[in-house]
């Protein structure tokens, strides 16, 4: 007996058209790039990067989805589609207004089989699941937990380094910043459940705490009286 090949619902090319529908979307979801816009001031908070974390997002659900055995095109699907709403709606709305803008997507651009799509949209309203992610389907899974290795390694650690400039923070403070992505992705760590996500947070989370080593013996800390800290009472003028 031969083994069923199924064809994906999904082609390339459609997939790259919901790439343009999602990235224009967010381009729309604020007044511009530099200035308006919901906390514009933080970078992170831009329809830049918020497309690139949906990029990243989608590879790392799909390599999981593939590697757990989770059906892969509906979880790229939803990876794209889960933050689509992140910077018009709030918050603890966004997954579930996200959902509503997949389905009428899915529903309005092609003949995608109704369990398909029913897929995708549960996987996006319930990405935000704070639960034991085994009570979840294993595409929703697969999701969660791309989404939270996203902030884990070199990548979470950039992001944080940023944020210090934007804090008015000075480099010698990077060690503790990076230790925050440490306990980040151990927290992470204690979340995720396939044995691939487990394999990709091993590996971000040693490089992260090579990092913060190098980091410990390559800046010295400031002393405690240090002469350039102008709230430094001990001071004496000169």
């Amino acid at each position: 007996m031969g083994v069923e090949i199924k064809e994906s619902p999904v082609t390339d090319a459609e997939f790259e058209a919901m790439q343009e529908f999602v990235r224009d979307y967010l381009r729309a979801s604020v007044e511009t790039e530099d200035e308006g816009g919901r906390m514009r001031w933080y970078p992170w908070h831009s329809a830049k990067y918020r497309f690139n974390h949906i990029l990243n997002v989608v590879d790392l659900a799909e390599e999981i989805a593939r590697k757990e055995g989770a059906n892969a095109d509906v979880t790229r699907v939803a990876a794209l589609f889960h933050d689509v709403a992140k910077l018009e709606a709030e918050q603890d709305r966004h997954a579930e207004v996200g959902a509503k803008i997949a389905q009428e997507y899915l529903t309005t651009h092609g003949d995608y089989p109704p369990s398909f799509v029913e897929q995708v949209v549960d996987a996006v309203r319930d990405h935000s699941y704070q639960g034991e992610l085994t009570d979840l389907a294993l595409e929703t899974q697969c999701l969660i937990e791309a989404d939270i290795l996203d902030k884990v390694g070199a990548n979470g650690a950039t992001l944080l380094l940023l944020r210090m400039g934007y804090e008015s923070r000075t480099h010698m403070d990077a060690a503790e910043m990076v230790g925050r992505v440490l306990e980040r992705g151990r927290d992470a760590k204690e979340r995720i459940r396939s044995d691939t996500a487990e394999s990709v947070a091993h590996r971000r989370i040693k490089r992260v705490k090579w990092l913060k080593e190098w980091l410990e013996a390559e800046v010295a800390d400031m002393d405690a009286d240090d002469p350039f800290d102008p709230d430094n009472d001990d001071q004496t003028e000169q």
